[in-house]
């Protein structure tokens, strides 16, 4: 049994790193890594880079306190603090083990604040849910209004869906393939690990009023404002980055919120940060606007690199915070929810 488990855990570590990996080498198989220090230090606007930072840290922040706010109508009461140290944590985490973070944060609370487990892991589906649902919205009304658009670019440059399609090798309908099994597998594992946890009725009954805790939320407003913002501050730590290279600063917010949107449902494949199924997805929208081939390819691996790095220094800053919040738990019990 001991040893199943450790098989387990290795095919969930090695298998998504062998499935980004193998997408980024077809990606990157034949590019000129020696001008990747050039572009860089030479042609790279590093302040943009900069100024997009403080919207991925927020996005993050937000994140942590619209979960406190729906894991209040479950009486449960974390400290602010500790929510978004889960966040930061639970982020970087699943750079190793993609989709663990779920599980992360919410052992975090549960280790920190004595939250329960259940009621936070049912918190976390309903704010998938709402997440998912608004990103659906964004994606058909960006489809709507982006209709002409895509019509104009056809027919300035004679390009037909067919055209564009036929631009796809068999490698690259492969690796799409491989994203779609790879995104059932990862439902499969979903569905099955919360299989046992229904066999346990108290369980079961946490994670479900965790999942309708939201009809106790205190201030919908507010949790609608944290929503919006989350995702606000998602889209400007990517918007920002296209003002750090001369090749995409002129190609307007419409062409970043395709790309971001595509990039987002991307990022469900289930690979580290995405690396790979969104490298593939936002290069290609980028070639559809116009980008060259080797430009896309600068920026698709440089900005999810610094923005990984981004996610790396919060973890290990999180960690780092809730050593010290362990210390003070004893002292700090009587005020969790201040």
């Amino acid at each position: 049994m001991e040893s199943r488990k450790i098989a387990n855990t290795c095919a969930k570590v090695t298998l998504p790193l062998l499935l980004g990996g193998a997408i980024l080498y077809w990606m990157y198989r034949d590019f000129d890594f020696r001008s990747m220090g050039h572009v860089l230090l030479h042609e790279m606007d590093w302040a943009w880079m900069a100024a997009s930072f403080p919207f991925g840290i927020l996005a993050q922040v937000l994140r942590g306190w619209r979960w406190r706010q729906t894991l209040e109508p479950v009486g449960e009461r974390p400290r602010r603090a500790t929510c978004i140290y889960s966040i930061f944590l639970s982020y970087a985490s699943s750079l190793v083990i993609p989709r663990i973070g779920e599980f992360t944060r919410c052992g975090v609370l549960r280790r920190y604040d004595g939250v329960s487990f259940p009621k936070a892991l049912g918190t976390v589906v309903t704010e998938r849910v709402i997440d998912s649902l608004l990103v659906l919205v964004v994606t058909a009304v960006m489809l709507l209004c982006q209709v002409r658009i895509f019509n104009t670019f056809f027919d300035r440059t004679g390009t037909s869906l067919e055209s564009v399609l036929g631009r796809f090798s068999t490698t690259g309908y492969v690796v799409t393939a491989v994203c779609a099994v790879a995104v059932l597998l990862l439902a499969h594992l979903l569905l099955k690990r919360l299989s046992i946890y229904n066999k346990v009725k108290a369980t079961l009954n946490g994670m479900w009023q965790g999942v309708m805790s939201l009809r106790g939320v205190k201030s919908v407003p507010l949790f609608l404002l944290f929503t919006v913002g989350i995702w606000a501050c998602y889209f400007m730590h990517y918007y920002l980055t296209f003002f750090c290279f001369g090749f995409t600063a002129g190609l307007g917010v419409q062409c970043a919120l395709v790309t971001f949107v595509v990039g987002s449902i991307a990022v469900i494949v289930p690979t580290p940060n995405g690396a790979g199924p969104w490298h593939f997805a936002v290069k290609t929208m980028l070639i559809l606007y116009g980008v060259a081939d080797a430009e896309a390819l600068f920026f698709v691996l440089i900005v999810h690199a610094v923005q990984t790095m981004l996610v790396i220094l919060l973890g290990v800053w999180a960690w780092g915070a809730l050593a010290f919040t362990r210390r003070r738990a004893a002292t700090t019990a009587a005020t969790a929810g201040a």
